[in-house]
């Protein structure tokens, strides 16, 4: 296990804005408060959504697309730094209307209305190429 203190520096909240891009805004909210690293919640609506699927036997992620209207049930993730860019690692809960969940990595959604709570903190966090799982963790 790898961990490490951290010292919160900041707690945010933020509307993102109808039609943008969900995952970049939330970047963009990062970039705006200067957050190298952040914990964030939020919850909404989107007008569409890619949500990635990681296959643990060909270590890819699998993209699965939905061009329909959908509620953000629940929405979790960080900020980190991954190849010199703010990244925020993002997953989602979204719903249909009769009930039916759909979840996983959030990858691309266009925001119908969202509210996002973030914190942030003064270490950085930085992603970096694991061998074993093949994905970019806090190393």
């Amino acid at each position: 296990m790898n961990y490490r203190a951290v010292e919160p520096t900041g707690e945010y909240v933020a509307s993102l804005d109808h039609g943008a891009d969900w995952r970049a805004e939330i970047e963009s909210l990062a970039t705006e408060v200067d957050a190298d690293a952040a914990w964030f919640t939020a919850l909404g609506a989107v007008q569409d959504a890619e949500v990635w699927f990681y296959d643990q036997d060909t270590l890819e992620y699998e993209p699965v697309t939905f061009d329909e209207p959908l509620e953000v049930a629940s929405c979790v993730g960080n900020v980190s730094w991954l190849e010199g860019d703010r990244f925020a690692h993002t997953h989602a809960v979204l719903s249909r209307p009769d009930g039916t969940a759909l979840a996983g990595h959030l990858n691309a959604a266009a925001v119908f209305a969202g509210e996002v709570y973030m914190r942030t903190f003064e270490e950085p966090l930085e992603r970096e190429h694991d061998e074993t799982t093949h994905l970019d963790l806090w190393l």
